[in-house]
């Protein structure tokens, strides 16, 4: 069947042939591995602010600046984990209600790019009128990783450690959400692909739901490609000559991050993964590695929906918005 955006994109082709290559449905069973992680959210998302007051604050994290856009909102931190000061726009759904509790979904960004990129550039509000959801769209550095690196030449760049440990809890501590990680989310594209499957493999109790669009599955693939263009990229942008896993590499830390090893942690979570079939040099990389974690995850029997579709290293709104709509339905199912 095949899927397309709702306006025109630059970035994607204007009649994209979607092939779903495998559709595997996903047992019911709790969606929490750790459900001591879980109830810590919830009782802290128990307590949910308006946006606009006082937010609150998780520990070593503080508010400096905050815009209020409506819908949107931007916030920058002030973090012991990043040396400067990160932003992240939330994205809250039409006619928000503090007296509800609404789904999350961590949306991030690829390499090169911001916390602002899915909305100037992607239209993240149009393609999530009308739906009850909260966007968090965070920054995750031009090529953080979305890992705290080995080595850092401009203090710390601790882009896990941020994310996971203070802006999460903070998420839930100033919006109306459920605090729940069966109604939890998380996407990216690209980098952020990589970093969704990452954390949700990581921190599996976290996080109900994850897709990957274009995002590398496995980091050892073609000889540790993606671990190369990761120490590269890093090292020459962010880090100033630091790595995100060392030269040497530090195996033990490759494999920490690896989602292809870390298949069990996907058991009974919603997962839906996009790669396109154009031999660029990144979906070179990417399908591959994409085709590898199939593999693994058929081994397991973990359930999962997967699409190849021409074309290259795009964002495809089209999938984009399935994505959206079926985590949603996946949701409420759920409820």
């Amino acid at each position: 069947m095949t899927q397309k955006p709702d306006h025109p994109m630059t970035l994607d082709p204007p009649h994209p042939s979607a092939h779903p290559v495998r559709s595997r449905g996903i047992t019911r069973r709790s969606m929490l591995k750790g459900a001591g992680g879980a109830a810590a959210l919830a009782a802290v998302g128990a307590g949910a602010s308006v946006a606009g007051a006082a937010p609150a604050q998780a520990a070593g994290l503080s508010v400096v600046e905050h815009q209020d856009g409506g819908r949107m909102q931007f916030y920058r931190f002030s973090t012991p984990s990043i040396s400067s000061n990160p932003a992240v726009n939330v994205l809250l759904p039409d006619g928000y209600d503090t007296s509800r509790r609404y789904p999350v979904l961590f949306l991030l960004h690829g390499g090169g790019e911001n916390y602002s990129t899915f909305d100037t550039k992607y239209d993240i509000r149009n393609h999530t009128a009308g739906r009850d959801l909260i966007v968090v769209m965070p920054d995750g550095g031009a090529a953080g990783w979305y890992c705290d690196p080995e080595s850092s030449n401009v203090g710390p760049r601790n882009w896990e450690t941020f994310h996971i440990k203070e802006l999460l809890p903070w998420v839930d501590a100033t919006f109306a959400t459920t605090g729940q990680a069966s109604r939890r989310a998380i996407s990216g594209f690209s980098m952020g692909g990589f970093g969704a499957l990452k954390y949700a493999a990581k921190h599996p109790e976290l996080f109900g739901s994850v897709s990957s669009h274009s995002g590398p599955a496995d980091l050892r693939i073609q000889e540790g490609a993606v671990v190369h263009w990761a120490n590269f990229t890093a090292g020459a942008t962010d880090l100033k000559g630091g790595t995100i896993y060392g030269i040497p590499w530090d195996q033990a830390r490759v494999s920490a991050d690896n989602p292809v090893e870390h298949v069990e942690s996907y058991r009974g979570k919603r997962v839906f993964l996009v790669s396109g079939t154009e031999s660029d040099r990144y979906e070179s990389v990417v399908l591959p590695s994409q085709q590898s974690f199939e593999k693994a995850l058929d081994g397991a029997g973990i359930g999962y929906e997967r699409y190849e579709d021409t074309g290259a290293h795009i964002v495809r709104w089209g999938r984009m918005q399935q994505d959206i709509d079926s985590l949603l339905n996946h949701f409420a199912k759920g409820a």
